[in-house]
């Protein structure tokens, strides 16, 4: 629903409707909007080339938005939509923030605030990184059907890293579904000896999984229960950024 009165919020309101809905009745109900004034609206968009009619008495998009999300796809980078929540996360916490996106089978950094620790971290932007044994990865996985894991799976052969590592299919899935209970992953010392992250999943504007966001540290310096009581504030920074990235709106960090 829309402001009253607010005849920019009508228009954009109507806009979006037009994605999903064609008839200018469901357009109304959708909106809030009186059926006068949508297809009010819809009669401009349609000279503009946002909407064109559909041949069947509703209306679809027009091409002019496929050209408009080509000019700004073209420009987008979603390390610089991740930087501020990177950021604001790094500098409550204290530790070192990654945000990777994924790449196949594996998933790779593209930005990295180092901790305020008297340490540093192994990890570097264009290090890729195992979707099974890291907390980045298990948080993607999580977003993923159990097939698709399981796809995953067959192709990577969930090698082991350190003797924590999840190694077997049933263990991996029964993981992922508290993974997806909790909203946020773990890795506890699972990718390398004494090194212990928390993270959640991003998404995109589609709704798919993107990457995700984490908070790493040492063992000695993070505790499992400090992760685990640091897991919402890198969820609420993981849908800050999907939000950032167009994800629709209630999207939650892990589905």
């Amino acid at each position: 629903m829309v402001r009253e009165g607010s005849s920019i919020d009508k228009a954009l309101a109507v806009l979006e409707a037009v994605a999903e809905r064609h008839r200018v009745t469901d357009i109304a109900t959708a909106t809030g909007v009186s059926k006068s004034t949508v297809h009010r609206i819809l009669q401009s968009l349609v000279e503009w080339g946002f909407a064109r009619p559909d041949g069947a008495g509703g209306y679809e998009p027009g091409p002019r938005i496929l050209t408009l999300a080509g000019k700004v796809m073209s420009r987008f980078d979603p390390a610089r939509q991740a930087s501020a929540a990177l950021r604001a996360l790094h500098d409550r916490t204290g530790y070192t923030t990654h945000f990777a996106v994924r790449s196949g089978d594996e998933a790779v950094y593209v930005d990295k605030l180092e901790g305020r620790r008297p340490y540093q971290m192994h990890s570097r932007v264009g290090m890729s990184l195992r979707l099974h044994c890291t907390a980045i990865g298990k948080a993607i996985l999580a977003a993923l059907t159990d097939d698709e894991v399981l796809a995953i799976a067959a192709r990577t052969r969930l090698q082991p890293r350190t003797a924590a590592t999840l190694t077997s299919d049933e263990d991996l899935l029964t993981h992922l579904a508290a993974v997806r209970a909790r909203g946020f992953a773990i890795d506890d010392e699972e990718n390398e000896p004494g090194v212990r992250c928390v993270a959640a999943a991003v998404f995109d504007h589609s709704g798919d999984v993107l990457g995700g966001i984490s908070v790493s540290a040492l063992a000695m310096d993070a505790s499992r229960e400090t992760l685990e009581a640091l897991g919402p504030e890198v969820v609420a920074a993981a849908r800050e950024v999907s939000q950032a990235l167009g994800a629709p709106l209630g999207l939650a960090s892990n589905r």
